[in-house]
């Protein structure tokens, strides 16, 4: 209901939950003040319990952020973000949400714009882009926006 769904849910269960965020037009009953200069919003469904929990106990989407300054690392427990702890407000430790020692896991989400029907744009290649791509171009018939 926050946003604008304009491809068949089938896609939707191939890629989430998972590595990978959709960029879909936001709707009007989306808080205003989220992303509030594009009419576009990202949407993921992690696939750890530990979030997904955390989700289900609020009554509307999260806005959340990676632990990491901009085009640094992304970490994947918290003591790798220690140096930010004294800007926070609130730190659980649901345990690592990846292998620390997989550098994959370190290249974040798969960002990727759906906003165009028929079409599909990489904002961030990620760790999925493989497998995204693959299910965008061949289940669905996707075609890049640049094409």
């Amino acid at each position: 209901r926050y946003c604008q769904v304009t491809v068949p849910d089938e896609l939707l269960r191939d890629l989430l939950p998972g590595p990978v965020t959709l960029v879909l037009k936001r709707s009007e009953e989306l808080n205003k003040d989220l992303n509030p200069f594009t009419s576009l919003v990202g949407v993921r469904i992690p696939n750890h319990p530990f979030i997904r929990e955390v989700a289900r106990a609020c009554s509307g989407p999260l806005a959340l952020t990676s632990a990491n300054i901009s085009c640094q690392a992304s970490t994947l427990t918290v003591s790798e973000f220690q140096d930010l702890w004294p800007h926070l407000s609130l730190i659980i430790d649901g345990g690592p949400i990846g292998d620390v020692q997989s550098p994959e896991c370190r290249l974040g989400s798969t960002v990727v714009d759906l906003s165009v029907s028929g079409k599909y744009t990489i904002i961030r290649p990620g760790c999925a882009l493989t497998s995204t791509v693959e299910i965008l171009r061949q289940k669905y018939g996707l075609i890049p926006e640049s094409s």
